[in-house]
């Protein structure tokens, strides 16, 4: 999907002098991905980006999972965890495992520092609110039903302008759209259910010309490091390539559909190393004749599913509210709740809009998961007592 962008100010060839108004020379960066062989950008600084003044160690977030003693489905109900922190540290983790974790966050709290993640790339769900990220790239406004994908190394902030609540995928590796959907070029092929117009990228590059005292947190394998430097770290006047942050509404997301039941790659998002991100949007149903809407029992024998429910009436679900997770892991089957298969018969379309990611390893519950989680979860597919 990756394809050439240009913001500000470049010279016309790359590893040149590049002059200031002042006569110094900008300082020219090669950011780019799987060494010198993945996609990649280049930034012009004004300041070198290795010119630190102090550095120190600022928090150890490795996540504390819980141990497993049963497998069954499970349910949490994200909307009881407080809102509180900021858009890094009020991040509540929920699941995780060595490729991939999931947190929720809703937070109170501006950043008063940057961050970068050192790790992997991340996705930012906007369930709620709309803000800006800020990030050395430039600037994307956000609005509910964004995801915001984030290059691993890229340096930002998020800056809420109303109240926001967001869902958080972080990777130990890339997060690009499906292989299926690009040609040998990159490019997106005309089935699938988003192209190129629908990505929205930086809109303005706003360049800091400033001193002072900067902190940029960055995270390597679990644990935060504080940087601190004399300037302020969007000192970029200009940048092209291939790496960059940027947008794509849910909204945009053209569902696939069928005749009979359509399987969940057709809602197929984005793909990491080892799990896949997919969109549930509002769709016309199935119109075979006989067809029956809701998803048939099915056994995730290599991967856990998990969905996270947006707004709308899921409609193989009971008892499902908005922002809750549910995990059904590898091993035993699901479906439908009792009595949703028979209601789907003869319906034309669902209102749903839900965020599902499915694991090719195991995930581990978390210890503030469990503290919102409904115990009666795995009996809800019991039927109703007489």
């Amino acid at each position: 999907m990756a394809f050439y962008q240009r913001m500000g100010e470049v010279p016309q060839k790359r590893h040149t002098t590049f002059y200031k108004p002042d006569g110094g020379l900008y300082r020219e960066q090669v950011m780019g991905t799987k060494g010198f062989s993945g996609i990649q950008s280049i930034l012009y600084h004004h300041n070198p980006p290795t010119q630190v003044r102090e550095t120190r160690k600022y928090a150890d977030v490795r996540l504390e999972y819980v141990e497993q003693v049963d497998l069954k489905h499970q349910h949490f109900k994200t909307f009881d965890v407080q809102p509180g922190g900021d858009p890094i540290f009020g991040r509540r983790y929920m699941l995780g495992n060595n490729d991939v974790v999931m947190a929720v966050c809703a937070p109170t709290e501006p950043m008063d520092y940057f961050y970068r993640n050192a790790d992997g790339d991340e996705v930012v769900f906007v369930h709620q609110g709309e803000g800006e990220l800020q990030t050395i790239f430039g600037t994307l406004t956000y609005k509910p039903g964004d995801y915001l994908v984030i290059p691993i190394g890229t340096t930002y902030r998020i800056v809420p302008s109303v109240q926001s609540r967001f869902l958080v995928i972080e990777s130990q590796n890339e997060i690009v759209p499906p292989k299926r959907y690009r040609n040998e070029h990159g490019q997106l092929l005309e089935h699938s259910p988003f192209c190129e117009r629908d990505i929205r990228l930086p809109e303005k590059l706003v360049t800091y010309v400033e001193s002072g005292d900067f902190e940029v947190r960055v995270k390597r394998q679990s644990v935060v490091y504080s940087y601190f430097f004399d300037f302020h770290p969007f000192d970029v006047v200009g940048w092209d390539g291939y790496l960059y942050p940027y947008a794509l509404s849910v909204h945009d997301f053209e569902p696939i559909t069928g005749r009979i039941h359509q399987p969940p790659p057709v809602h197929q998002t984005f793909a990491g190393q080892n799990f896949v991100i997919c969109s549930f949007v509002p769709r016309m149903y199935d119109y075979h004749p006989q067809a029956i809407p809701a998803p048939y029992y099915h056994s995730n024998v290599e991967s856990d599913e998990v969905l996270y429910y947006v707004e709308g009436n899921f409609m193989s679900r009971n008892g499902i509210y908005e922002g809750s997770i549910t995990l059904h892991p590898m091993g035993i089957p699901h479906g439908p709740h009792p009595g949703k298969v028979e209601a789907s018969i003869g319906k034309k379309e669902t209102q749903e809009l839900a965020v599902m990611l499915d694991t090719f390893h195991p995930l581990h519950v978390t210890k503030q998961a469990l503290e919102i989680e409904d115990e009666a979860y795995m009996s809800s597919w019991l039927p109703p007592k007489e």
